[in-house]
C-alpha cells in the first residue's frame, strides 16, 4: 500500500489562483465567522484501505446477527432462507436502467421485472391488479385505507387491534391528516372481536382492515368478518404475509377488495429493519385508484414483446394537489429480489417454506409448553408464531438467551398491561430441530 501524500504548499496556491481566491478561508466567507471550526478535525492519523477494513470488520463483530445466532424474533420481519441465486441475479446490469422508466426503449430490464411482479403479486393473492411495489407494508395498508375512503367518499376506517401495532401507528397518522375517523377494533383470545366488529361497521364504514395470520401470529375467522364487511358496502382489506399464502386460502377466495403486506420475507434480508417493500393488490374496481405505478405488455413496430409503463395517474407530477396519493416511488430492487425468489422456489417451494415454517412453530409450541412453565397465551391456530405466558419478565428470558446464543423472541409487554410477562415466538423453515430443542432446553433452564 502506497501512503497517502498530501498536497505541496505550491499546489495549494495553483489551485486558489485558478478558483480565483487568495486563501483557504476565502472559500468560506460565507459562513460567519462565529459558527466556524476554529481548531483542526479530531480525526486520526490516515490509514491505508486495508487498515480502514480491519477497522470496520472489528466493529461489525460487536453485532450479532441471524448468520452467526438462530433467530425466534418474529413480528413482521422473518428470517427466513434467501437462495444465493437472488443475490447472483439481481445485481445483474440488466436490471439497472433508469430510476423512473418513462422511456421504455431503454428501460426494458426494469419494466418487464415490474410486468412479472405485479403478476406474481396477483397469482398469490388471487387479485385482479397490483402496482409497482411500495415502500413498505405500513405504508401499503396506509394507502389501501385512502383508496377504500376515496372510492366509498365515507370517512371512516375500522382496523382490528390484530393487526400490527406499528403498521397501526402509521395508518393513524395518515388519517388524521386526512381527517378519517379511524376506529380500532379489540381483540378477544386472540383474534377480532366479531361483535363488537359487528357493531361498529355501519354505512359510514368505507374499510375494514385485517391481518391474517395476525400480529399474534393466530388464524382470524375470516367468513363472518366478510360477510359483516359487505353487508355494509364497505371493502375487506386484507394484511397478508405472503409467505402463509403458500398453504392458507387466498385472500381472493375470502372476498378481499385489497390486500397488502410486507414483502421483506420474499428474498429480502432482515437488514437491520430496511430497506423493505409493501405490496398491494386489488379488484379490478380500483385500477385507477392505485398509488405509482402499473407496466403493461406490448409488442413493438417488429412484433417482439415488450413493456410499457401502462398507468402513473396519480403521480405528483400529473396529478399534483388533486393526486390520490404522492408516492411515485417503488422498491425497485426490494421487489427484483421478490421476482426472482418467487421464480426460484415456484408454488411447490413456496408452499412447502410455509408448511415446513408452520410445521417446525406447532413442534416448538408443544415443547415449550410441554412442562408447564410457559403456558400458552391463546388456544387459536396459528401459523408461524406464537404467544406465550412466561413466569418471568420476557426481557429476563431474551437476555439469558442471547448469552446462549440464540436471538429469541418479541416481548408483548409494550402493548400494553394485558400482554404482562408475554413473549411472542417465530420460527421458519431455516431452523432445525437442534436448534429448536436447544430453545427449549435454555428456556427450562432460564426459570
Amino acid at each position: 500500500m502506497f501512503p497517502y501524500i498530501p498536497h505541496t504548499p505550491e499546489d495549494e496556491k495553483h489551485m486558489l489562483s485558478i478558483i480565483g481566491v487568495e486563501k483557504i478561508e476565502d472559500l468560506f466567507a460565507d459562513i460567519p465567522p462565529d459558527i466556524r471550526l476554529d481548531r483542526p478535525l479530531a480525526l486520526e492519523d490516515s490509514k491505508s484501505e486495508w487498515e480502514v477494513m480491519k477497522q470496520f470488520q472489528a466493529l461489525s463483530k460487536k453485532n450479532k446477527h441471524v448468520h452467526e445466532y438462530p433467530c425466534f424474533i418474529g413480528a413482521g420481519a422473518y428470517d427466513h432462507w434467501i437462495p444465493s441465486i437472488v443475490n447472483h441475479l439481481a445485481s445483474r446490469s440488466e436490471f439497472v436502467t433508469a430510476y423512473t422508466p418513462y422511456q421504455p426503449e431503454v428501460s426494458q430490464g426494469t419494466l418487464q421485472v415490474i410486468y412479472e411482479y405485479q403478476t406474481m403479486i396477483c397469482q398469490l393473492t388471487d387479485m385482479d391488479v397490483s402496482n409497482a411495489s411500495l415502500y413498505d407494508g405500513a405504508s401499503a395498508c396506509a394507502e389501501a385505507a385512502l383508496m377504500a375512503a376515496n372510492s366509498k367518499r365515507r370517512k371512516k376506517i375500522l382496523v382490528s387491534k390484530t393487526v400490527h401495532p406499528e403498521v397501526r401507528e402509521v395508518l393513524a397518522t395518515y388519517m388524521k391528516y386526512k381527517e378519517i375517523e379511524l376506529v380500532e377494533i379489540s381483540e378477544t383470545l386472540g383474534v377480532t372481536d366479531i361483535k363488537l366488529l359487528e357493531q361498529e361497521v355501519d354505512s359510514q364504514t368505507a374499510g375494514v382492515i385485517i391481518q391474517n395470520p395476525n400480529f399474534f401470529g393466530n388464524i382470524e375467522n375470516m367468513e363472518p368478518i366478510e360477510k359483516i364487511v359487505h353487508k355494509e358496502k364497505a371493502f375487506l382489506i386484507m394484511h397478508v404475509d405472503p409467505i402463509s399464502l403458500g398453504i392458507l386460502k387466498s385472500p381472493g377466495d375470502w372476498g378481499a377488495d385489497i390486500v397488502v403486506g410486507e414483502g421483506q420475507a420474499l428474498g429480502n434480508p432482515l437488514q437491520f429493519g430496511g430497506p423493505y417493500l409493501g405490496f398491494i393488490a386489488a379488484t379490478s374496481a380500483f385500477m385507477r385508484k392505485m398509488p405509482g405505478r402499473i407496466v403493461g405488455e406490448t409488442v413493438d413496430v417488429d412484433g417482439r414483446r415488450g413493456f410499457v409503463l401502462t398507468l402513473q395517474t396519480r403521480e405528483q407530477h400529473i396529478r399534483r394537489e388533486k393526486a390520490t396519493s404522492n408516492i411515485t416511488s417503488n422498491q425497485a430492487l426490494n421487489a427484483l429480489r421478490a421476482v426472482i425468489y418467487l421464480s426460484t422456489l415456484g408454488p411447490k417451494g413456496l408452499r412447502d417454506v410455509a408448511k415446513q415454517s408452520m410445521e417446525k412453530a406447532h413442534y416448538a409450541f408443544e415443547k415449550i409448553t410441554q412442562s408447564g412453565k410457559y403456558e400458552p397465551l391463546f388456544s387459536q391456530p396459528f401459523f408461524k408464531e406464537f404467544a406465550i405466558k412466561c413466569p418471568i419478565s420476557p426481557k429476563v428470558i431474551e437476555k439469558k438467551l442471547l448469552e446462549q446464543g440464540i436471538l429469541g423472541g418479541y416481548s408483548l409487554e409494550k402493548l400494553g398491561p394485558n400482554y404482562e410477562n408475554c413473549l411472542l415466538l417465530c420460527v421458519t423453515e431455516k431452523r432445525s430441530k437442534e436448534e429448536i430443542d436447544r430453545l427449549v432446553e435454555v428456556m427450562e433452564g432460564i426459570v
